[in-house]
């Protein structure tokens, strides 16, 4: 694995399939645009087809034999999700799976479901797409499902006792529990394929401080800030690096985590990185598995 991955180091992917999901805007356009450009059939699941179709249109602007296509999701609703993943499930193959899609501290919302939207949109959305694709990933050989954390996993918890906030809601804190609920999906799904007879891989990553459109939920104070710190973030096609080396490198391997290369894990080029212990928890891990198929209904059936 080359130290240091950019867009530069994605191998050839042509006859791949590629679902990314929130792929209209930032990291999720970033790592389309360079899926496609490397020759791969690239799924951009979006809830707005107007902004999937001008996404298309600039990525086909450099890219002119692109393959892509806009496929309608909406992780805050269930209905939405399989629907999404039975045309998904229509393609012959799914070689990768890329779980992009999320929110940052919104004020308190709940999904079309009645879940709390942060839990809702950022772990039961995904977990809920990839149990409904899990046949079909498993049907593709060398396949990867790539989760999209944080570094806020770390001061992360699970509220069990209140997962909805109808007792209390920091958007920070439930933002933290959902970015810590994707590693330990990541890992629980990773140790469940290797009890199969399977070469398919569950792995995760994060953009660091990545100059995105999250952060449009943030307060203004902090939001005019922004300006002046972004000369020390990851550019959003930056912060797509760890994304693409999840989904594309040649020497990743089950369980592996990826983030930027610098101080901290805000900015620089993608290597693998660790989380905290709390997210390798395997009994915390299954009970949020177990909580999660009660939520959504969907067992990924592993």
């Amino acid at each position: 694995m080359p130290r240091g991955f950019t867009e530069k180091d994605v191998p050839d992917q042509s006859g791949k399939i590629a679902f990314v999901t929130g792929a209209n805007t930032g990291l999720g356009f970033h790592a389309s645009r360079v899926l496609a450009g490397n020759g791969a059939r690239v799924l951009m699941g979006c809830r707005s087809e107007e902004k999937a179709q001008a996404a298309i249109d600039k990525i086909k602007a450099k890219s002119k034999d692109a393959e892509i296509e806009f496929v309608h999701l909406d992780l805050a609703d269930l209905d939405s999700i399989e629907a999404a993943a039975g045309e998904v499930a229509q393609e012959p193959q799914l070689d990768m799976l890329v779980n992009n899609a999320g929110i940052m501290f919104p004020p308190r919302e709940l999904t079309k479901d009645g879940f709390e939207s942060q839990f809702g949109v950022n772990h039961l959305g995904p977990f809920a797409l990839t149990g409904l694709l899990l046949d079909k990933v498993l049907d593709t050989p060398g396949a990867r499902v790539v989760s999209t954390s944080s570094i806020g996993h770390r001061p992360g918890d699970i509220y069990f006792d209140d997962i909805n906030a109808e007792k209390s809601y920091n958007p920070q804190y439930r933002y933290f529990q959902s970015k810590l609920a994707n590693l330990l999906f990541t890992y629980e799904l990773e140790r469940r394929l290797r009890k199969l007879d399977t070469d398919v891989i569950s792995v995760a990553c994060h953009p660091g401080a990545a100059d995105t459109e999250l952060s449009r939920h943030l307060p203004f104070f902090m939001r005019a800030f922004i300006p002046v710190m972004a000369v020390f973030f990851n550019s959003a096609a930056q912060g797509a690096w760890p994304t693409l080396l999840a989904a594309t490198g040649e020497d990743v391997e089950g369980g592996d985590y990826f983030g930027p290369s610098g101080l901290g894990e805000f900015a620089g080029t993608a290597v693998k990185v660790e989380s905290n212990s709390k997210s390798h928890d395997e009994d915390l891990a299954n009970r949020l598995w177990d909580l999660s198929i009660d939520m959504t209904g969907v067992d990924p059936g592993i």
